[in-house]
């Protein structure tokens, strides 16, 4: 009888052990449905940043960081004067190398060096109606490059809300008409995610000509175009 009992044990272990060998029953998939949808908001641009620097070329390296960093100096108390204030300039690229001469008829190097120095502030610009005037000022005190100026809107945050409402509610537009065009039915969100576009800056120059030519033309900000993106997966009943 005891042998017995113990050979039911055996079996009943050897039973459990191959149904947790068994694959399990994969659960059926979930049919889905994913789309994007956009909103957008026009906005009338109250701020701009600009890179503004002195560039300078010399035979030693000492003579090109002397005479940048006295003009440097100057801009820059130009721009204080003008009303920038202070934590509104802020130093972006110092930099100094070698470079070779060549010659401007043949294009051959001469064996000459020269040494370049470049430094470049970026400044915050919270009156727009004053920045062709702070262009106009910075040249006249030494600046001789401008790589860009990029407009912006100071308070966003409203109206970035109200174009993700509206690129939600696009987008649930969309996988409805989709839906019903296959004939199933929508069911509930399972992801969701969104990227919001920056505007791009609407100038760029270098070189003392473009600094010139930026302050002799009125700046147009005209108005900003700010489109977010949402893209939404829909289950499907």
């Amino acid at each position: 009888m005891k042998t017995k009992s113990i050979l039911l044990a055996v079996v009943a272990v050897f039973a459990l052990a191959l149904s947790a060998c068994a694959p399990a029953a994969s659960p059926a998939s979930t049919r889905s449905i994913s789309v994007s949808g956009s909103g957008t908001a026009y906005l009338v641009p109250d701020i701009a940043y600009i890179y503004v620097g002195v560039h300078t070329e010399k035979l030693t390296a000492s003579e090109a960081v002397k005479e940048n960093n006295a003009q440097t100096q100057k801009m820059i108390q130009a721009l204080q004067d003008f009303g920038i204030d202070a934590r509104d300039i802020r130093t972006t690229n110092f930099s100094i190398w070698p470079q070779d001469k060549y010659d401007p008829m043949t294009g051959a190097p001469t064996g000459e060096k020269v040494y370049v120095v470049d430094n470049t502030v970026y400044v915050t610009v919270r009156d727009l109606a004053k920045l062709g005037d702070l262009l106009d000022t910075v040249v006249t005190a030494g600046a001789n490059t401008v790589n860009s100026i990029q407009f912006d809107v100071a308070n966003k945050d409203e109206a970035l809300k109200t174009a993700r409402a509206e690129a939600v509610k696009n987008a649930a537009n969309q996988a409805q008409e989709l839906a019903d065009a296959a004939g199933v039915k929508l069911g509930d969100i399972q992801t969701i995610g969104f990227y919001d576009s920056a505007p791009y800056p609407v100038f760029d120059g270098k070189g003392g000509g473009a600094a010139a030519e930026a302050a002799a033309v009125p700046i147009q900000p005209g108005q900003l175009t700010f489109t977010v993106t949402v893209n939404v997966t829909y289950a499907l009943k």
